[in-house]
């Protein structure tokens, strides 16, 4: 999400589970610097205070209570985006979920939420409409806009990652997808690796981060 932001253009808030001088994770760094940059980062621990994990959960109600709504993608049973989910009805905000696959671990939480009375969103325009801000958005840059190019991100590596999804897809299904040679995605693949946006899987998968 907040890569999406930035490559959007637009700004981004990062609420932590430690102090705001401590990266967490650590393969996060760029991320972490570019947010920090390009929006804020807020937490109620005290410089160096460490990621332990009790404060994790703890830190949830902030991000409910500075949003208008709380769009959960996927999440098991046990997911901490469920205790979100929580408070954000309790703090009286949407709550939005995205259906996936029914055989998947990862859309249990999701389909429970919908069956408790989420909003169901299959585009970003159900959350614009459903928060009456339709009206007052703009339009986004596309992928050849600055957003991406500011993010690093070339023409050719967006238009591979407009063929990843979270779930796996084969290498030769990506070529198939992009019409790009093996070689060529086989080495965008690796450039979008080394910038932490994909992932590679046992047996020649990738999925989008």
């Amino acid at each position: 999400a907040h890569r999406g932001a930035l490559a959007g253009g637009a700004p981004t808030v990062g609420v932590l589970g430690c102090g705001v001088d401590v990266v967490y994770p650590r393969q996060h760094a760029r991320l972490f610097a570019e947010a920090a940059a390009n929006g804020v980062l807020v937490s109620e621990y005290a410089l160096g205070a460490g990621p332990e994990a009790f404060r994790f959960p703890a830190r949830n109600r902030i991000i409910s209570g500075l949003v208008l709504g709380v769009v959960v993608v996927e999440a098991t049973r046990q997911s901490g985006s469920l205790i979100t989910a929580r408070l954000a009805l309790e703090q009286g905000r949407e709550v939005f979920a995205v259906p996936g696959r029914v055989d998947s671990p990862k859309s249990c939480g999701t389909h429970r939420l919908l069956q408790q009375g989420a909003r169901l969103v299959s585009c970003a325009d159900d959350i614009l409409e459903e928060l009456n801000l339709a009206a007052s958005m703009h339009t986004l840059p596309g992928p050849e806009d600055s957003g991406c190019q500011a993010a690093g991100i070339s023409a050719g590596e967006q238009r591979l990652l407009s063929c990843l999804d979270v779930y796996p897809v084969n290498i030769d299904e990506l070529v198939r997808l992009s019409a790009c040679a093996p070689a060529e995605v086989h080495d965008l693949l690796l450039r979008l690796e080394l910038k932490g946006l994909v992932r590679q899987l046992p047996g020649q998968q990738y999925e989008r981060i």
